[in-house]
Formats: structure tokens, C-alpha cells, sequence
């Protein structure tokens, strides 16, 4: 008596298979046979407000002076001008052993890094300072920083 060739595992793989490869088929055709969308019914507009809609929205197109369009870096306001203008703070910390500290500036309320190198006067957390603000390389740095003086 001879065996068959093929053990019930053996079988059981083949229709496994068998079954995918049917089903894989059959997705590939539903997707030939799906119909496209075309450009225009992807299309999505977004009006002045901010709403999405799918027809174009009416505006009616503002008329600019080609005088009034700028091309390149605006110019600097005379107050950016005046970056190194002498301005007042108060020292919000200072270490001395460590060798630095903040100034909070008292006009816009920004914090600038001070170094006891840039200091002239002896200066402590609290006291009001006036100095020059420069830019350094991670943010403003104070220099020329002394005790004000009314």
C-alpha cells in the first residue's frame, strides 16, 4: 500500500495559498475597475477666513501700487539705529563667584546676560543698572554696565 504524496498539513498550506493568491486577484481587478477621481474633484480652496470648500472662492482682486511693494531688507527705524543707546535695569541675578548674572531691562521687561568682565561698578541682585545692549551669540549681552546715576 502506497501513500499519497501529500499529508493533510501539505494540503491545508496549498489552500492557504491558493486562497490569498484568489484574493489578492480579485483586489487588483476592484481596483482596475474602481473609477478615477480626477484632479478637480481632489481640488479643496480655502477662503479669507480660513473655510474650506470645494468651489473657488468669489473675491474680488485689491489693485496694489507697484510704488508700494518693497523689494529686499527694509530699512532700519532710527530707534534700531540706536542699538547701543545707554539703557536701564535691575539685576535679577549675579553670582560673583561664578562671574555672571541678568539684568531685567526696564523698558521692554527683557532679561540680558551680563559677565563681571563687562561690569564697572560693583553691582548686586536688586540694584539698578545702566548698560548697553549688544547681541551676542546666544542673545543680548549687556556691556559698559555701572550703578545709575540720577
Amino acid at each position: 500500500m502506497g501513500r499519497s504524496g501529500e499529508t493533510y498539513n501539505k494540503k491545508e498550506v496549498r489552500k492557504k495559498k491558493e486562497k490569498k493568491k484568489k484574493a489578492k486577484a480579485e483586489k487588483r481587478e476592484a481596483k482596475k475597475n474602481k473609477e478615477k477621481k480626477s484632479l478637480d474633484d481632489m481640488m479643496a480652496y480655502v477662503d479669507e477666513n480660513g473655510v474650506i470648500s470645494s468651489t473657488p472662492p468669489d473675491q474680488e482682486k485689491e489693485e496694489v501700487d507697484k510704488e508700494d511693494i518693497e523689494i529686499g531688507i527694509p530699512k532700519k527705524s532710527e530707534e534700531e539705529k540706536q542699538g547701543n543707546k545707554l539703557r536701564k535695569g535691575r539685576v535679577s541675578y549675579f553670582n560673583d563667584s561664578k562671574g555672571y548674572g541678568f539684568i531685567r531691562d526696564l523698558e521692554n521687561s527683557n532679561s540680558v546676560f551680563v559677565h563681571i568682565n563687562d561690569v564697572l561698578d560693583d553691582i548686586k541682585v536688586g540694584s539698578i543698572v545702566s548698560f548697553k545692549a549688544e547681541k551676542g551669540k546666544r542673545g543680548p549681552v549687556a556691556h559698559q554696565v555701572k550703578l545709575y546715576e540720577e
